[in-house]
């Protein structure tokens, strides 16, 4: 579904993406993860469009992304911090997406929409909105256009338990739908029961991209947070994580 080959990103002096290569295909949530500053973001934005890499190249269903602006159409997008004119109401905002989108009301996916009870709130300011509320806002925007790949940067910061709840249960949907669904989070307990794989950045460069179940067998830890911390810590070797892995490994020893 999605392609990077060898991407490069330097801002002045920060190597934000250093020869990062991974094939990601629908079907599967990824998790993104890392530290702050490991160029997660930078990852998302050049996949988005909205940063252009020095060098190497992005394919969405084999065609190049800077050939082509339309495979947007086909991702969802929820931000970090989603950010609307303080001065529209949510209702507005939602039939400003709408009209830019041109798609027709029968195709629309109102799941969330509902389960959020946007309805009773679209009458609402921007500015007034709570930060889980804006949250709600931005996901219902993300799943509404029925996309292909969802990105979701931090996807449950902000969302009281009932609403998270609701939103991974979405996820799961869309899952089973065969859509791919990549997330971002420094919550890892958020993500593991969603996530099928873990893509972990540091310092700009990626250093493994494996199933969920091969990291539990390789570290033997079943809690995700402990599994990472063990593979980070002790290095495992290409050949090791090669004995179980279905993908090719990338990894730093």
């Amino acid at each position: 579904m999605i392609k990077i080959e060898h991407l490069n990103k330097r801002f002045k002096k920060l190597h934000a993406l250093a020869d990062v290569s991974a094939d990601i295909p629908g079907g599967s949530v990824v998790s993104l993860i890392g530290p702050n500053g490991s160029g997660k973001t930078t990852l998302i934005k050049c996949i988005l469009g909205m940063v252009r890499a020095d060098s190497g190249n992005i394919y969405f269903d084999n065609k190049l992304v800077h050939k082509d602006f339309k495979y947007r159409n086909r991702i969802g997008y929820m931000p970090q911090i989603g950010r609307y004119p303080d001065n529209m109401k949510i209702g507005q905002v939602l039939e400003m997406i709408k009209n830019v989108r041109g798609i027709s009301e029968q195709e629309l996916d109102n799941d969330l929409y509902e389960a959020f009870d946007i309805e009773s709130i679209k009458d609402k300011s921007m500015r007034s909105l709570s930060g889980g509320t804006r949250q709600k806002v931005s996901a219902t925007l993300a799943f509404m256009f029925d996309p292909d790949v969802f990105i979701l940067d931090e996807p449950t910061a902000g969302l009281d338990p009932v609403a998270s709840e609701i939103l991974k249960d979405k996820i799961t949907k869309e899952k089973r739908r065969g859509k791919l669904i990549l997330l971002s989070s420094h919550i890892l307990s958020d993500l593991e029961e969603l996530t099928t794989d873990i893509m972990y950045l540091n310092e700009g460069r990626l250093q493994f991209f494996e199933p969920i179940s091969t990291i539990r067998d390789i570290t033997g830890e079943k809690r995700l947070s402990k599994a990472i911390a063990k593979l980070m810590q002790h290095g495992f070797s290409k050949d090791e994580m090669n004995s179980t892995s279905t993908h090719q490994t990338r990894i730093v020893s």
